[in-house]
């Protein structure tokens, strides 16, 4: 059973340390959030398993990490400047702001008036002034997606690679996006990490292409632990496209609030690079390209008759933030134990899981007990297998229950037992089935190899 409303995953998420409102002694920021103790681990994890599958796994991938500041110029010849924005509609009674796209029956959200205005475009990207004059005339902006970094440093990947096509460039960072009315929690906020790939292709091989990330996608999506009966994959009729889009599937999934896009799988075509490319005759540009006068570097690539060639691109686009809702979504249970019982438990995958083992003392007070766990913990850090902790406590059963919470798969706890028999042996509970039995500890680093890794 998945989460069934969203209340559930705040609530737990600000009980155990995920995820806070940002500024929150202040009232909060709308559209902000912050990662807390355990969600930036489950959030680094789910980044890690996204970069090995895309660059470690794979020899067609590198690997980028460009700045958020971005040239106003890059942002122009993109399209970004003149049709990223969204309809803006205000309410004439209450004078709330909305999307107009988002109005249901032409009533405001919040008071139910039809006086709306009339739907004008907000450009949805931050500007920042850039150095020690803020009059105006010298401005960037933060950027809105990660891709175009991605396409301005083609060239320079290219050259000191020597790569050839098909291959691609993955980027993970943080967006920004002054959306008009953020909502659902982490799903749609302003500031946002996004896990993108930039496929480059030869033109005619796009199609092939697109549907080969369609379905590695979803693959992987499974692995980290999503049900594909709760994923549905959309095909974005050509009149809602993005203005850089030939074609684009969403990867949906069914979170508390809805099935709404998780992923985008995008055929950019030759838009981008074709639009950032210096003007020049011999390359043939196709007609999606139009001469930059402002760019210094032809952003193409020598085919195998040495002709020059603007690469289609392919792009999957994952949010990494509706990535973390999803598999928290997917991983909530509330299990019933009989007798009036019961336990909140998050399945997550074992690679996904912010703390991969729990040390429990079953005394805290006692000094033997301790040191065993002290050194227990220490030496399975050395492992590699992730983030250990040591539950000090002196409840077991609330430790358990904390564990089972925030989806630690295993506890090891450290009793009697261990300190006063020879082989020294501690409990190991396994959080999905809450069995529990011994181990040596001299056999616990291969016990815990082989469960990991």
């Amino acid at each position: 059973m998945v989460a069934k409303t969203m209340d559930q995953l705040v609530a737990l998420c600000k009980r155990r340390g995920f995820i806070f409102q940002n500024a929150d002694i202040y009232g909060g920021l709308q559209g902000v959030y912050d990662y807390g103790p355990l969600g930036v681990e489950l959030k680094n994890n789910l980044k890690n398993a996204w970069w090995r599958s895309m660059v470690y796994e794979r020899d067609d991938i590198e690997g980028l990490d460009a700045a958020i500041l971005t040239n106003r110029k890059v942002l122009q010849y993109s399209g970004h400047e003149d049709t990223f924005s969204d309809p803006m509609t205000d309410c004439k009674k209450c004078k709330g702001r909305f999307r107009a796209d988002h109005i249901k029956d032409g009533k405001c959200p919040n008071c139910g008036s039809t006086e709306l205005t009339e739907p004008r475009p907000f450009n949805l990207m931050f500007k920042t002034a850039i150095g020690p004059v803020d009059d105006g005339s010298v401005f960037g902006y933060l950027r809105p997606e990660t891709a175009q970094a991605i396409f301005t440093q083609f060239r320079n990947v290219v050259d000191s690679t020597s790569r050839k096509l098909p291959f691609g460039i993955a980027q993970i960072g943080k967006s920004f996006r002054n959306e008009i009315t953020p909502r659902n929690f982490i799903f749609r906020v302003r500031e946002f990490e996004q896990a993108e790939l930039e496929y480059f292709v030869m033109p005619g091989e796009d199609e092939k292409w697109h549907e080969y990330w369609k379905e590695a996608r979803i693959k992987w999506w499974e692995e980290q632990g999503l049900k594909r009966d709760n994923m549905n994959i959309y095909t974005t009729p050509k009149d809602d496209l993005a203005h850089y889009a030939k074609a684009c599937y969403d990867i949906e999934y069914q979170f508390p609030h809805g099935m709404e896009e998780l992923e985008g799988i995008a055929n950019r075509t030759d838009y981008d690079l074709g639009n950032h490319t210096k003007a020049q005759e011999e390359m043939n540009l196709t007609s999606h390209c139009h001469p930059n006068p402002d760019s210094t570097q032809k952003l193409c690539i020598m085919d195998d008759n040495n002709k020059w060639v603007v690469p289609f691109v392919i792009e999957p686009s994952m949010g990494v933030d509706r990535g973390v809702l999803a598999v928290m979504t997917e991983a909530y249970e509330e299990e019933d134990l009989g007798e009036g019982n019961t336990r909140v438990v998050l399945k997550l995958k074992k690679h996904l899981a912010p703390i991969k083992v729990a040390v429990i003392p079953l005394k805290k007070n006692n000094e033997a007990i301790m040191n065993k766990c002290h050194e227990i913990k220490q030496n399975l850090l050395k492992l590699g297998i992730g983030r250990v902790a040591l539950e000090n406590t002196g409840n077991i059963g609330k430790a358990y229950r904390r564990h089972d919470e925030i989806g630690t798969p295993l506890c090891i706890t450290v009793d009697f037992e261990t300190i006063e028999n020879q082989p020294e042996s501690v409990t190991i509970r396994d959080r999905d089935t809450m069995e529990q039995h011994r181990v040596n500890v001299a056999d616990l680093p291969a016990y815990l190899r082989e469960y990991f890794l």
